[in-house]
């Protein structure tokens, strides 16, 4: 029952009767659900015990409807949204729960004093998480903290001076003699393990804690958008991939260091400069040739990828479905170029935004070749007469991008529904189409992943939507459970006396 009683609490036509006497039988997962409810009333979300913290979060819970003796996870979550008094913050410092104190640690805008109080907490992960957010004069001091995973804590830091990152990343951070779980005789907690999808190898080596906390802290400090360039820039031929990854996202780095790391080993990192717009045209030419797809891939969502460049790589790069940057923000004259272009991989390219003019959206809808028009398909403004003719020419090739057109009619919808062979892709988006009506929805019933989706559709009949709650698929029982047009009377029958349980 409990599948039927979360659609219920999502289903937005549910009568306030209703929704209070499922407040009364709600576990914990229907509960969640019904946090989201916009009708949620004050009165009733104070009910609502299991899903407080995300209430509280939501902003339907005060710090007036909170005793923070009673309820000191949902005192945490208003102190985190700064919805929760000074007072509770000073109380929960000295809390002897160590997940209270660390939690609060990581809560923003924390009195002076508070903050003061949990740095010196004898726990080192509550110092730690406060020197995450510490504010900078903070920040500097802890720079030079004997724990290493505080340090480490400061290297995340982005309120963090630059020069105390720099002061992190250049060694003088290396981890302390003492402070840390390797010197005070605590065994490996799955933070402090060797990471399983990351190369450590050749330098640092896996030699202990040691070593492994140093690699952390470095790893923060280069993540750190903070760090100065100067210190980071050496770092693009470490030994160490995951150190060196980093380099490849960030903007502000010389282009000696960029050409350095077009030439790594590892085609993820080249992959990840290969999408950054800092990089420069020579980078650029040199990644166009690279032998990973995902590396020329990444390169076609560059945003400042020349469009000469662009083009070269279309014929055999498959860039995905949705409008590339560069194309996106090609110029008109670009635009009709690029649509006029002898090359139908370059068509196609154009034929992915959502914004043509109409003159050259419909001579797109009628190029010969098929990938192109199937781009166009789901174009705004196409009429019904030139979706039928792109149907005619193109057949189930195009059907699914015809279904996603917003002005696709209720008639076209129903067609498309019944077409043979069926398209599954387009049973998916015909399922959710606001235009689609009780003889489309039906056709997509035989589809498992579009009747999830036609369930909740309000269009679908009444007689259906209460079949699909009985039925064996429990996922569309859910999404017709949720469906604002299923009859009340169903509803009533679907929730159980308010004294039983769900279950």
């Amino acid at each position: 029952m409990n599948h039927l009683l979360r659609g219920l609490a999502a289903n937005e036509n549910l009568p306030p009767a209703l929704v209070d006497r499922l407040i009364a039988v709600a576990d914990e997962e229907t509960a969640d659900c019904l946090a989201t409810r916009a009708d949620l009333s004050h009165a009733l979300a104070g009910r609502v015990e299991e899903s407080a913290v995300r209430l509280a979060y939501e902003g339907r819970l005060t710090a007036a409807d909170i005793d923070p003796r009673a309820r000191p996870d949902v005192a945490l979550a208003l102190l985190d949204t700064g919805a929760g008094p000074a007072a509770w913050a000073r109380r929960l410092a000295v809390d002897p729960v160590v997940e209270h104190r660390e939690k609060l640690a990581a809560c923003p805008d924390l009195p002076p004093d508070v903050l003061d109080t949990l740095l010196a907490d004898p726990e080192t992960q509550v110092v730690a998480e406060a020197a995450l957010s510490a504010p900078a004069h903070v920040a500097a001091r802890l720079a030079a903290h004997p724990c290493t995973e505080v340090r480490r804590a400061v290297a995340a830091n982005e309120a963090a001076p630059p020069s105390a990152l720099a002061f992190l990343l250049n060694g003088c951070g290396s981890p302390a003699t003492h402070g840390c779980p390797a010197c005070e005789g605590e065994p490996p907690s799955p933070d402090h393990g060797p990471p399983h999808d990351h190369d450590l190898t050749p330098a640092p080596s896996w030699d202990g804690l040691h070593t492994y906390a140093a690699h952390e802290l470095l790893r923060a400090a280069l993540h750190n958008p903070a760090t100065p360039a100067e210190a980071v820039s050496p770092f693009a031929d470490h030994p160490s991939r995951p150190l060196r990854w980093p380099l490849a996202a960030r903007r502000d780095l010389p282009p000696k260091t960029y050409e350095t790391l077009a030439r790594d080993p590892v085609p993820g990192i080249r992959a990840e400069l290969a999408e950054n717009p800092a990089i420069g045209d020579d980078v650029i030419r040199t990644l166009v040739d690279d032998a990973c797809h995902d590396v020329r891939r990444a390169l076609a969502r560059n945003p400042r990828i020349p469009l000469d460049v662009l083009t070269g790589l279309a014929t055999g790069t498959r860039t995905g479905a949705a409008p590339l940057p560069r194309i996106a923000s090609a110029s008109p004259t670009e635009v009709a170029a690029l649509a006029g272009s002898a090359d139908p991989a370059v068509r196609m390219l154009v034929a992915r935004r959502r914004d043509l003019p109409a003159g050259l959206r419909d001579a797109l809808a009628a190029d010969p070749d098929a990938k192109v028009a199937g781009a166009v398909a789901p174009h705004p403004g196409l009429a019904e007469p030139r979706l039928r003719d792109l149907a005619r020419r193109h057949g189930v090739r195009v059907v699914a991008g015809i279904a996603a057109n917003p002005d696709a009619t209720p008639a076209l919808l129903a067609e498309l529904a019944r077409h043979r062979p069926p398209v599954r892709k387009a049973l998916r988006a015909i399922a959710g189409h606001a235009n689609a009506t009780a003889p489309a929805l039906l056709a997509c019933l035989d589809d498992p992943e579009a009747r999830v989706v036609a369930a909740g559709h309000p269009a679908l009949p009444a007689e259906v939507i209460t079949a699909l709650i009985t039925g064996a698929d429990l996922r569309s029982a859910e999404a017709a459970a949720a469906n604002p047009s299923l009859p009340h009377t169903v509803m009533t029958e679907l929730l159980p006396p308010a004294s039983a349980p769900c279950g």
